[in-house]
């Protein structure tokens, strides 16, 4: 079947579905439906819909993500739907989630829609010259909505209601546990380093989490919307979500990868004594550097733990994706020289 025809079909299938969920609608069409590539672990679509409601003629701007054959993150998207809904009412630009199916009926897979945000384009990973010259006020932006998710209470979220909630001396051995457990499982290969960093990690605790927290899971550049006065206009991709150690944003924000190797500055965009007075003033929390060190090198074992799985579902057919085999070669190797570093500045003679 080709494209188009498949896509003709999807648009029908979303008609019907949209449809049925939206009262009073009547002339359902979908005038936009396009495919947005760049992640793996959802199939995420642009969608306008018009219709006409009470007399009137009315166009949503919607994103569809719909579960892929396989995902370079395995996730359920009740995770994410919950996620998003339990930031409404705390101040971030984050879109309203609309629909939840998790049966594949409607579109073949599961699937939620959720309103799009119409200012701002993507910020690209890898290319942080390209924030110029709003560079540093991003960074702050960045800092201040990281702190601003860790201060949404999970306790009665939407969330806390799909996913468990760990003790506050429990979420680093759970998040360990759960990457090492994919490591273990998809590595093709010996993974020496990723395991010596592991178990450094496991020797050396961080102190309990100060306050459990929302986590974003991958708030990092090429996840958020910017417009071109500098502000940072939707924070995206919440399939990582869960309920953790407010450290663990703001180490994977600042993971060498996504800063460009750029450590004199947080993520490669703003000086470091800014981006934690920003995240402290928003949390609550007060920053330390011994437990941050500990989450820090843990993000760079967790983005290992990314990039294997991703290896091997590209290496076995699961998913054709070619970013699935470019994680598994480019940024596996990236984070193989992270941890190296990492580790020997800690062992040395």
């Amino acid at each position: 079947m080709s494209k188009a025809v498949e896509d003709k079909a999807l648009a029908r299938q979303i008609e019907a579905y949209l449809s049925g969920q939206i009262a009073d609608a009547s002339g359902m069409r979908v005038t936009l439906l396009r495919r947005l590539h760049g992640g793996a672990s959802r199939q995420t679509y642009m969608v306008d819909a018009e219709y006409t409601e009470a007399g009137r003629k009315v166009t949503r701007a919607l994103i569809l993500r719909r579960d892929p054959p396989d995902s370079l993150i395995d996730t359920e998207r009740r995770v994410e739907f919950a996620a998003i809904q339990s930031m409404e009412g705390a101040g971030l630009p984050v879109p309203k989630a609309l629909f939840l199916e998790e049966g594949s009926e409607a579109l073949g897979a599961p699937f939620f829609v959720m309103e799009r945000i119409e200012t701002g384009v993507p910020a690209q990973p890898f290319r942080l010259e390209a924030l110029d010259p709003h560079r540093e006020s991003l960074g702050r932006q960045i800092f201040r909505h990281i702190g601003a998710i860790a201060a949404v209470d999970p306790a009665g979220s939407p969330l806390s209601e799909v996913i468990d909630t760990p003790a506050l001396d429990a979420c680093w051995q759970r998040e360990l546990n759960y990457w090492e457990r994919e490591i273990d499982t998809h590595a093709r290969k010996p993974e020496p380093i990723t395991k010596a960093a592991i178990r450094h990690l496991r020797r050396n605790p961080p102190p309990p989490a100060q306050r459990l927290s929302i986590v974003h899971g991958d708030f990092r550049v090429g996840n958020f919307l910017h417009n071109e006065a500098g502000r940072l206009t939707g924070i995206l991709d919440w399939e990582m979500a869960h309920i953790g150690d407010p450290y663990e944003d703001f180490a994977w924000m600042t993971d060498p990868l996504w800063s460009g190797g750029d450590l004199a500055r947080a993520g490669g965009l703003v000086a470091w004594p800014e981006a934690i007075g920003e995240w402290e003033l928003t949390s609550g929390c007060k920053f330390d550097f011994g437990a941050f060190e500990w989450w820090s090198i843990f993000a760079s074992v967790k983005a290992m733990g990314i990039w294997i799985s991703s290896a091997r579902a590209f290496a076995d057919g699961a998913n054709d994706d070619p970013i699935l085999a470019w994680s598994g070669w480019f940024t596996h190797a990236a984070h193989e020289r992270i941890l190296s570093a990492r580790l020997s500045s800690k062992y040395k003679a």
